[in-house]
């Protein structure tokens, strides 16, 4: 068949800035080509090409990073090349246009991430999608089974495949091949003599690692030989500090256990950070649907603690090649957790046996490419004898297309017609209202200064208060024989004074009230 996958509008494939899908894709790639002709349409990167052909399988790269601008682009190219199949990867809201496009193609849709609820796509849309796909991949029985829970019509044709390692990449850190990375690596940060706990993934609130790092005080009264790494960051390639790796940082520092924090890795080298490490952890906070790292640690024969949320617990074998965190809201459940391997060293040892042996058994790449053609199979076993019309194909896509925009020109002199009006009628109430403002105003200014002006005439003014007393204050001090006469004089002159500044007041008093009753020009 001629097969074309479209991957997301974030990161490109292969996976030069790394992502759990881009990293699917590229690890079934070499099972899939083998047995169908295969083209990847994905976002354009300035590290790679717009079009090139690599081990057979065909790369076309187009804008991206906004889902409006990619979808554009992904339907344009559909006008012009036709496929038997087209796999869409996380991206349900592509799937109506790109029926729209390839009315005949059959469509299996691979679903990373919970974006079928009602904040990431219209229930109605959602509902049109899943009529338009023959089968639905999900990455974790969680995300199947929300996927279920919210469309029940949709659950016969959902089916999980884990996603895969390769595990000629992660290797355990005592490998022959890893054994000298380990020791450069633990050297040249301060590890060496150390147990060191291992975080990779983002750098954001819902991965949680700052639970780990809140744990690490009373895990470094238990053992003294700890250390963290850190790897990751806020995004994909992004170094940036955003407030919460500011945070984390800060926590970081005020710890006496060494803490390393590495930034970004490359797809290509990360493997010698899981060679390097101890144990892995991984602090989830949110309903996650699986994060790879976990495949990742296990072929490196790291044991591990992991979280409750989402699809996380569905790889682990409790007590066999890690433990679950029930509330990892809670930094002490780490805590617990992580002492319950570290104080067994028999354990721990058992517990990185085990992850590598299911990795190599149970979630290699050609497993995930075999799983993937049996679906493709599948698709086009369950085609209809009679081919569907493509003008019927599109009818309820459509509907619900004419449904959800109404006729732009129409909507477009109506909402004229009504911003005129509106304008128009509020001038004219702001003009009325502004004019009986400033006659109100004016009234009251007027009441205003009548009522001051009455006031300060009826009760001596303060300024003659002060005058007055400003005046005894400054009269020289007598001396004992004319005390008696000088005291008889400066009280007549506070009398004269004070009824001359009253006669004063009362007279400016006069002509004020005199000058408000004239009429205003």
């Amino acid at each position: 068949m001629n097969i074309l996958m479209i991957c997301t509008e974030k990161l490109p494939v292969p996976p030069v800035l790394g992502g759990a899908i881009q990293t699917y894709i590229a690890g079934s790639l070499p099972y899939l080509k083998n047995a169908h002709t295969i083209t990847v349409l994905g976002v354009n990167d300035p590290s790679l090409p717009d079009e090139e052909t690599i081990d057979g399988v065909r790369y076309v790269r187009i804008p991206g990073k906004v889902f409006t601008v990619y979808q554009e682009g992904v339907t344009q190219y559909l006008e012009t090349n036709e496929f038997d199949l087209i796999h869409i990867f996380n991206r349900p809201r592509l799937v109506l246009p790109v029926r729209q496009a390839a009315p005949n193609a059959k469509i299996t849709l691979s679903m990373h991430n919970d974006m079928f609820s009602p904040e990431k796509i219209n229930p109605e849309e959602a509902a049109l999608a899943l009529e338009e796909v023959s089968n639905i991949v999900t990455v974790s029985d969680y995300i199947g089974n929300e996927i279920s829970r919210l469309f029940p019509q949709a659950a016969t044709k959902v089916k999980t495949i884990y996603s895969g390692v390769d595990t000629e990449q992660f290797l355990p850190g005592h490998h022959p091949k890893m054994r000298q990375v380990r020791n450069e690596l633990r050297r040249a940060n301060g590890l060496e003599n150390k147990t060191v706990l291992l975080f990779a993934g983002r750098l954001s609130h819902n991965k949680g690692v700052d639970r780990l790092i809140r744990a690490l005080p009373e895990l470094s009264k238990r053992f003294n030989d700890l250390a963290l790494v850190i790897v990751g960051s806020k995004w994909f390639s992004q170094n940036d500090v955003t407030d919460y790796v500011a945070y984390i940082r800060s926590l970081a520092n005020r710890l006496s256990v060494p803490v390393v924090t590495t930034g970004f890795v490359a797809p290509n080298e990360i493997q010698n950070w899981f060679a390097a490490a101890d144990l892995f952890v991984c602090t989830s906070v949110w309903q996650e649907p699986l994060a790879r790292v976990h495949y990742e640690a296990m072929a490196a024969g790291l044991p591990i603690v992991t979280t409750a949320r989402g699809g996380n617990p569905e790889v682990i074998q409790l007590g066999e090649n890690g433990l679950v965190v029930e509330n990892p809201e809670d930094p002490n459940n780490f805590t617990e957790a992580i002492s319950k391997i570290l104080s067994n060293k028999a354990l721990m040892k058992r517990m990185g046996e085990k992850g590598r042996e299911l990795a190599l058994t149970l979630y290699q790449w050609d497993r995930v490419g075999s799983e993937i053609l049996d679906v493709w199979n599948h698709a086009t076993l369950s085609q209809s004898t009679a081919p569907v019309p493509a003008a019927n194909k599109v009818t309820s896509i459509e509907k619900y297309r004419n449904e959800q925009r109404p006729n732009k020109t129409t909507a477009k002199k109506a909402t004229a017609k009504k911003s005129a009006t509106n304008k128009a009628t509020a001038k004219k109430a702001t003009a009325k209202k502004s004019a009986t403002n400033k006659a109100t105003a004016k009234k009251a200014i007027a009441k205003k200064n009548t009522v001051q002006t009455e006031q300060r005439s009826k009760q001596p003014s303060k300024l003659v208060e002060r005058t007055v007393a400003n005046l005894a204050n400054s009269t020289p001090t007598p001396t004992n024989q004319n005390q008696s006469g000088t005291n008889r004089q400066s009280s007549l002159n506070k009398k004269v004074l004070k009824s001359f500044l009253q006669e004063m007041l009362i007279a400016s008093t006069k002509q004020s009230l005199e000058k408000l009753a004239r009429p205003s020009k």
